[in-house]
């Protein structure tokens, strides 16, 4: 609380209803809230973070520690102030290049040198622009009957195997691996080890850093294989259109491959664990679950939903670096401070998503941040809503009375991963 003023004698001029108060503190003078250490521990099913939801309350704008790197880094939690650090220009990802920042895990995913992750425009409009041409509305309406045959089949060797089956082990796991091969280009007899690799990408562990290492080399061997290959014998798909672009100049050899992985890995393991969540998600609300069997035509705004509500992942993505002193909410952050933003606790914040832990299908006003916002928004965002509602709508269809064959608490999550997911979904029907 400020300090009263000292006492003065009342005049025509100065009474004390008339006193000014004392002006609150500017976001220059005042103090750095105190870093807070996160480890980032996994969490049960779908439980958000403890302490997102503190910050969300308490503390939006603050200070944090993570287990790599070195230093401290700015969170940021509210909807509108994430939504104002992604689209700002004066945050560079550019700028972590070459920076020990604190971090998640010991190795990028992702080239730091290349790609769209770590670029700022105009050169990530660039090479957004040579990407999206595997994205448009267009080709994603050719993809969508490929996508609904492939979860077909793969639902008649579920429901052939017999009840009780993992839909993790029929659906869920090989579903999206065939859609980005068949997007990417890779040969179907290859894939399986393209897959492990992308798994191990992903692996936030201490003891996993080397497996990480490994993984991102022989990822990169690959892709650089795929490309040379596109060169001389050129087909319809992604590797076709990124060997083509570095082919004419567009882009460089190194900025396709790290295009191209950034695509593998969340194409693959990302929907995986994005897509198993969601059903987890309706199989734990049987309310909703009800209600989509009843009225089918509410998939793609129940996907959204969907899309709000669950955890994708652990902890935060890719940092930002304050070009010049920028204030939010409230608080100044400094040229060349890192800044997090929490896409989780924005898509829970109670100012904008009422009652944000329910899961409402009727939902309405502002879009969620689940594939970002601003110029670094999911560029494959198109294609992972087509594939939820086709995951979702196939196995509605063809199982109606699908439930969960275990308890909710024994189906077994990741763990130690950046994505968020189950490894097993038991059900029967």
């Amino acid at each position: 609380m400020p300090l009263d003023p000292a006492p003065t004698t009342p005049s025509a001029s100065t009474t004390p209803s008339s006193a000014a108060a004392p002006a609150p503190p500017s976001p220059a003078s005042a103090p750095a809230p105190p870093v807070r250490f996160w480890p980032v521990e996994d969490l049960p099913a779908l439980d958000p973070d403890p302490l997102l939801d503190e910050l969300l309350r308490e503390e939006p704008v603050a200070r944090i520690r993570l287990p790599y790197g070195s230093g401290h880094a700015w969170l940021v939690t509210r909807y509108e102030d994430v939504r104002f650090v992604t689209s700002d220009p004066r945050f560079s990802r550019e700028q972590v290049v070459g920076r020990d920042v604190t971090a998640m895990r010991p190795v990028p995913v992702a080239s730091r040198t290349a790609g769209l992750q770590y670029i700022d425009p105009p050169r990530h409009t660039r090479l957004r622009r040579v990407v999206a041409r595997a994205f448009t509305g267009r080709s994603m309406r050719r993809l969508r009957p490929i996508a609904e045959r492939r979860a077909a089949e793969l639902l008649d060797g579920m429901e052939r195997a017999g009840a009780p089956a993992d839909l993790m082990e029929h659906l869920h796991g090989p579903f999206p691996i065939a859609l980005i091969r068949d997007l990417l280009g890779v040969d179907e007899k290859d894939w399986h080890r393209w897959a492990e690799t992308g798994e191990a990408l992903l692996s936030a562990g201490a003891d996993s850093e080397e497996r990480a290492r490994e993984a991102a080399r022989t990822t990169r061997a690959r892709i650089t294989e795929l490309l040379r290959q596109r060169r001389t014998g050129p087909r319809d798909d992604l590797a076709g259109v990124l060997a083509q672009a570095a082919a004419a100049g567009e882009t460089t050899d190194d900025e396709a491959v790290s295009l191209a992985i950034a695509v593998q890995v969340s194409g693959g393991h990302a929907v995986r664990n994005n897509s198993g969540s969601m059903m987890y998600a309706l199989l734990t609300h049987p309310a909703q679950l009800d209600r989509l069997r009843r009225e089918p035509e509410l998939l793609p705004q129940a996907v959204e939903e969907l899309f709000r509500y669950v955890p994708h992942r652990n902890g935060v993505g890719i940092p930002r670096i304050a070009t010049e002193d920028v204030e939010v909410g409230g608080r100044l952050i400094r040229a060349g401070d890192v800044v997090y933003n929490a896409y989780l606790a924005a898509n829970r914040d109670p100012e904008v998503f009422p009652d944000p832990d329910a899961l409402d299908f009727d939902r309405q006003g502002a879009a969620h941040v689940a594939f970002g916002h601003g110029p670094h928004h999911c560029l494959a965002a198109v294609m992972a809503r087509m594939e939820a509602e086709v995951v979702i709508g196939s196995v509605l269809a063809r199982f109606p009375g699908i439930r969960l064959a275990v308890p909710p608490e024994r189906v077994e999550f990741q763990r130690q991963g950046l994505i968020r997911g189950p490894r097993t979904l038991p059900v029967t029907w």
